[in-house]
């Protein structure tokens, strides 16, 4: 059973941001850091990215890895509620697959970052791969390219 009250629960979740995260604010200012110019949150496209560098036609989602269920150490199922957390968890890994799936039909190269992928020691290794397979895509597309250990490209 869940240790809060209905409306402690409620204020917990109310606070749970869905755009501007610590890793998404991570991912941003290093790639303007380097250069690169970049939309914010797009409602014009798929699964609203959370950056958008049209010059690359790349789109970036920065996944939170309990949100988005990454097959992690920080991800771990909850104790209480668990039917709805499965279903909506489930509900949102499944929106995300035919979100990026969207995006790559429309000639998107499609990037996957893991906010545990952002932790401190994995962070500058993450970044610089990033942003090495954003100006080395270009128009050059391979199946599926993985981020050394970090995140997915897909195109």
């Amino acid at each position: 059973m869940d240790d809060h009250t209905l409306e402690q629960r409620s204020y917990n979740m109310s606070k749970i941001k869905r755009k501007d995260t610590k890793p998404e604010l991570i991912v941003r200012k290093y790639l303007f850091s380097k250069g690169l110019r970049y939309r914010i949150d797009d409602k014009r496209y798929p699964g609203r990215p959370d950056l958008v560098l049209p010059k690359y036609k790349t789109v970036i989602y920065v996944n939170g890895c309990f949100w988005h269920h990454h097959n992690c150490k920080y991800f771990v199922w909850p104790k209480s509620n668990i039917e709805y957390w499965r279903e909506k968890i489930e509900k949102n890994v499944s929106r995300d697959t035919l979100n990026y799936n969207k995006m790559k039909d429309m000639g998107w190269s499609v990037i996957i970052i893991w906010e545990c992928q952002l932790k401190k020691d994995k962070r500058e290794e993450t970044l610089d791969e990033l942003f090495r397979e954003i100006v080395n895509t270009n128009g050059s597309y391979s199946s599926e390219v993985k981020l050394g250990s970090t995140g997915v490209l897909l195109d």
